[in-house]
């Protein structure tokens, strides 16, 4: 059994502290995983009702097994919450997303997700799918390489690998993780201590295999749709390009407001113990109407004004 860490664990139950002595409360869950968060919240919170997507197969199998009460559907959370918008649109008072690729996902080499393990250059969340991370280095072009690496890795001059890369493939085609992030390391070095310079390029790669943008951007803002008045949709993003999409739609929405004005981020603790979390971000949004805060000084302007009368 994958010992997987639910990252942000502490500030993902007080991110549903409003419905704190409620009952019958219905949950959410857009990228089960192994089910660390849900266990967490199930722990603290009267959860009547567990509803849950994943891409993963694997996860799929683990939830069955070992959360028999959760109702899991093989899908992403967009395609769910669409189809959900189309029939009786069932409402959530608890949501959550955790946009990360799970522990299990990179620990196994041959999911093609890391770059630090031989494995096939594959990378889908989704194993039915057809578009790899194998084809992308094999067959986009060199203009479309730059643009993937440049838009979703955010690597400011991505020329030499792409170049490199290009040029090896002629030989023979890209098939491992290693192959590549091999030759990443050989063109690029290493420029900052502790992260590997193939990092942002399998982060891109991942991104658009998986068309993840996309999904987070539709997705959530039909999940904002299906909360209840009063619920909460948290989303935990590893990657800024995630993170300025959930800030804006949060922000910009008329349907509720951020509970928090600032995004949380992991302790420094936290990221000792388990380094995948240091570039965990999470947002909070609830759906209804923004309680209004006392305001502390009425009493003592209201004394000052009697006072000038």
């Amino acid at each position: 059994m994958h010992h997987h860490v639910p990252v942000l664990a502490e500030e993902v139950i007080a991110a549903f502290d409003s419905l704190t002595g409620k009952n019958n409360l219905s949950y959410f869950d857009g990228t089960f995983g192994r089910g660390g968060h849900y266990k967490l919240l199930k722990d603290n919170y009267n959860i009547s009702k567990a509803v849950a997507t994943d891409q993963d197969l694997q996860a799929i199998a683990y939830a069955k097994e070992n959360f028999p009460e959760v109702i899991i559907h093989h899908t992403n959370f967009n395609t769910f919450a669409q189809e959900n918008a189309q029939s009786n649109t069932e409402k959530f008072d608890m949501m959550l997303c955790d946009l990360g690729v799970s522990s299990p996902q990179l620990d196994q080499a041959d999911r093609g997700f890391s770059f630090n393990k031989d494995g096939p250059l594959d990378m889908r969340m989704n194993q039915n799918q057809s578009m790899t991370a194998a084809r992308i280095i094999n067959e986009f072009t060199e203009d479309d390489l730059f643009k993937l690496f440049r838009e979703f890795g955010e690597i400011q001059n991505p020329a030499r690998v792409i170049r490199a890369i290009v040029e090896d493939r002629k030989t023979a085609p890209f098939t491992t993780t290693m192959q590549l992030s091999g030759l990443i390391e050989r063109v690029d070095g290493w420029h900052k201590k502790g992260i590997h310079p193939a990092t942002q390029h399998f982060m891109a790669l991942r991104l658009v295999v998986n068309q993840e943008l996309h999904v987070v951007e539709e997705g959530v803002q039909q999940l904002m749709l299906q909360l209840t008045d009063g619920g909460r949709l948290a989303v935990i993003s590893f990657h800024s390009l995630e993170d300025r999409i959930i800030k804006n739609l949060f922000k910009d929405s008329d349907l509720g407001f951020s509970v928090n004005k600032k995004v949380i981020v992991p302790s420094d603790e936290e990221c000792k113990t388990n380094p995948r979390a240091r570039s965990a971000k999470l947002r909070i949004f609830q759906k209804g109407a923004q309680p209004e805060k006392p305001d502390k000084f009425a009493l003592r302007r209201l004394q000052r004004e009697q006072n000038e009368n």
